[in-house]
């Protein structure tokens, strides 16, 4: 059995690293990788294929950050010319990027069954990007591998037959357990960790004068770091407000996944607008001040790890006062680590049914 993974982003990196460990062990299902290109810089891209040992991709289409139209669509076009030549029996996508949305739309239009891992979540946002395309995905795909039993829920609500969804919880934090433990405390550490790269932030100078103020204030009581994305950084240079971010904020080029993980594990608060970055928290037990309206990972709100706050005011100031010490439920939600052999266990039964 043939498969073709797509992957373009950060997150999708770290999660097809457990998958694509496994396959690689064996003969009987192949996996080719096509790299969208949607991160590029080496600290976006390249150390993470480094450090997680993810094989090679054979195919880099080189299709770089644009507006989300334009930048799907050539994804579309070239992912469907991979697809021809290579005719996989099955295309896996992650999450809820362009590149899984251009992945699962030019194979459902090549009649080729799709597998969507990490279905089901929902911000109910149709403003946010992500959203758009995790709904699309899950509709486009006929296995769906989800994280949580509320991931489950949602698709049920939509129609979605329950035979094509398989629970096998979060298949990052199969990866995060093989690291984390592992990490001990020989460098400096900071009380706060803050990334930010949401266009519903970085396109308002308004939110972002406000999101710099606020750390700002916070870095006369605490220490803080901030890995800045390519493209944040770009902005706050465009909006000259850079030059504003206090000196005592450590700002430093985006990290790799094993660095990110040390500082969080050490840290009591991250600030943050990225989803993935929530979930890890979440597995740190590093309680998160998320600057977004809405999460499409409710659970660890509910387990009280997670707050949602708007950039207004002094909002995430007193907020970080407020919970910067807390700690939330001691609660399993997302499985218990070994959901990549699960797919895998599932995706051999599906290579053996073929073969027959």
């Amino acid at each position: 059995m043939k498969i073709v993974t797509i992957i373009g982003a950060r997150p999708q990196f770290i999660k097809a690293s457990a998958l694509s460990k496994l396959i690689k062990k064996q003969k009987k299902i192949k996996e080719i990788i096509i790299h969208t290109g949607q991160h590029y810089d080496y600290e976006m891209s390249k150390i993470f294929f480094n450090q997680l040992k993810i094989p090679k991709p054979k195919y880099n289409l080189n299709i770089k950050s644009n507006y989300h139209g334009e930048m799907t669509g050539k994804m579309v076009i070239e992912i469907e010319k991979v697809l021809l030549k290579e005719k996989p029996d099955y295309t896996i996508v992650y999450g809820d990027t362009n590149s899984t949305l251009a992945g699962a739309l030019a194979s459902k239009k090549l009649c080729i069954p799709v597998i969507h891992i990490e279905a089901g979540l929902r911000s109910f946002s149709k403003n946010m990007p992500e959203e758009i395309n995790r709904v699309l995905t899950d509709h486009c795909s006929d296995i769906l591998f989800t994280p949580s039993k509320l991931a489950g829920q949602n698709l049920k609500k939509e129609g979605f037959s329950k035979n094509s969804i398989i629970r096998v919880g979060d298949i990052m934090y199969d990866v995060f357990l093989t690291f984390f433990n592992k990490l001990k405390k020989n460098k400096i550490t900071y009380d706060i960790v803050v990334t930010i790269h949401r266009p519903e932030n970085t396109n308002s100078k308004t939110k972002m004068l406000n999101i710099i103020q606020n750390l700002n204030d916070l870095s006369h009581k605490y220490s803080i770091l901030f890995p800045i994305h390519p493209r944040t950084k770009k902005i706050l240079e465009k909006y000259k407000i850079l030059k504003l971010l206090s000196k005592k904020i450590k700002v430093t080029k985006p990290m790799s996944y094993k660095n990110i993980l040390y500082y969080l594990k050490f840290a009591n608060l991250l600030i943050t607008d990225s989803g993935g970055m929530q979930k890890e928290a979440f597995f740190s037990k590093t309680q998160t001040l998320t600057i977004r309206d809405e999460t499409e990972w409710p659970e660890t709100v509910f387990a009280n790890w997670n707050t949602l706050v708007q950039p207004i005011k002094s909002k995430i100031y007193n907020l970080t006062l407020e919970r910067i010490f807390l700690k939330g439920k001691k609660i399993k939600l997302y499985g218990n680590g070994n959901c990549s052999k699960i797919i895998f266990k599932t995706l051999k039964k599906i290579s053996k049914v073929k073969s027959e």
